[in-house]
């Protein structure tokens, strides 16, 4: 992501006159949002299409996935931290297809991956070309999910890199949980509760190797960051820029290493935590699925954008916290949520486009400005299979 501030905007200034693809989807977008829901089948099949094509097109032609289709610029090049946690994604829609192909996409993925991991064990922040090139805390966390997703796929080939990752992560840690050592140089500075979804990582390791302090180290995190959570279920210390109006993508962020957190250590305080959270967020959805980009101190809207990526992280989230609770406010709001990002995702049209899902609807907003993102497909694509996996059982 240019780590993590590079999701917001772009760093190129507007041109004088914007190209006519950009100015036509601006347009589009003002009109309001589609009335057409295409379902969940048809957009998770147009997510993994888009994934293929920002993989075979990234301008580095390495393996990774591009960070996105800029309306200004083209292709990117590849995005080691995302590319890093499609990697179970593409595994998950391979076994569910049964598509080798997938699965070969995966695996150039993951070498790909390996072959760029400092020898230490992080990961750099940043696309492929970005400088400085020195490891962070985030990325790393986020490739290792994508790691011990390749180990439990593809076995031992993965499972250095696995280690490596995650032995860099338990060692790095403050003695209070928080990571300090090792931050993006590409957003802003201070602690980040969302690497909660760092902490997420170590318990997948842990998973695949219990009883080397992977999963421990995780709950340290974890814990910390509940000193940071109010009573009413907001975060602070959650945003990459603003903390008084966090994205909605870091409040998915921090939400999801909740549920994976009590998930991995079944402890009644961190559901609780993640449901004041997750009843935060539900409440905070209009009856049309809009959830705004931003959400001040008490879930009030702190944007006038939907940050797509987020609106599908929240989905998922509330539809886990629907298997976990029962409660039936969580499922109407994630099913709403959903609903919402598929209405913009086009199913037809040129590659680049065609299951593309944009930072910010309208295209315009300050959330990955102009630009079709990879890591807003993936999470449109996991929201949309829980969904058809609930609607199913």
């Amino acid at each position: 992501m240019r780590t993590l501030l590079g999701k917001i905007r772009h760093t190129l200034a507007l041109p004088a006159r914007l190209p006519a693809a950009a100015r036509s989807e601006r347009r589009a977008d003002r009109r309001g949002l589609p009335a057409v829901d295409p379902g969940p089948d048809a957009v998770i099949h147009a997510c993994a299409a888009w994934l293929g094509a920002a993989q075979d097109h990234s301008s580095s032609n390495d393996g990774g996935v591009a960070r996105d289709y800029s309306l200004l610029t083209g292709w990117s090049s590849s995005y080691p931290e995302t590319t890093g946690y499609i990697i179970p994604t593409m595994i998950a829609l391979a076994r569910r297809t049964d598509d080798e192909e997938l699965h070969g996409r995966a695996r150039r993925m993951l070498d790909w991956c390996v072959a760029i991991q400092f020898a230490e064990g992080g990961f750099q922040g940043g696309k492929i070309d970005s400088t400085p090139r020195v490891p962070v805390t985030f990325n790393t966390g986020q490739i290792l999910l994508g790691l011990a997703a390749g180990v439990q796929a593809y076995g031992a080939a993965y499972a250095d890199a696995m280690h490596r990752a995650a032995r860099w992560l338990r060692d790095s840690q403050d003695a209070d949980g928080c990571w300090r050592r090792h931050p993006t140089p590409f957003a802003s500075a201070g602690d980040k509760a969302y690497e909660t979804h760092v902490a997420w990582g170590l318990f997948e390791a842990d998973r695949v190797a219990p009883g080397l302090g992977y999963g421990a180290a995780g709950l340290r995190q974890v814990d910390w960051a509940l000193g940071k959570q109010w009573a009413n279920g907001w975060f602070a210390s959650n945003c990459l820029d603003n903390p008084l109006l966090p994205l909605s993508h870091t409040i998915g962020y921090v939400l999801r290493g909740l549920l994976e957190a009590h998930r991995f250590a079944a402890r009644a305080d961190l559901l609780d935590a993640a449901a004041r959270t997750g009843a935060g967020v539900a409440g905070a959805v209009a009856a049309d699925g809009y959830l705004p980009g931003r959400l001040g101190p008490d879930f009030q809207p702190g944007a006038g954008y939907a940050c797509l990526t987020g609106s599908a992280q929240n989905a998922h989230c509330l539809f886990l916290l629907y298997q976990r609770t029962g409660e039936r406010r969580y499922l109407d709001a994630a099913r709403r949520l959903n609903g919402y990002v598929r209405r913009t995702v086009a199913t037809s049209g040129p590659a680049h486009v065609r299951g593309g899902v944009k930072g910010s609807f309208p295209v315009d907003g300050d959330y990955g400005g102009w630009a079709y993102l990879n890591w807003a497909a993936k999470f449109c694509i996991d929201a949309n299979l829980l969904e058809l996996e609930l609607r199913d059982a």
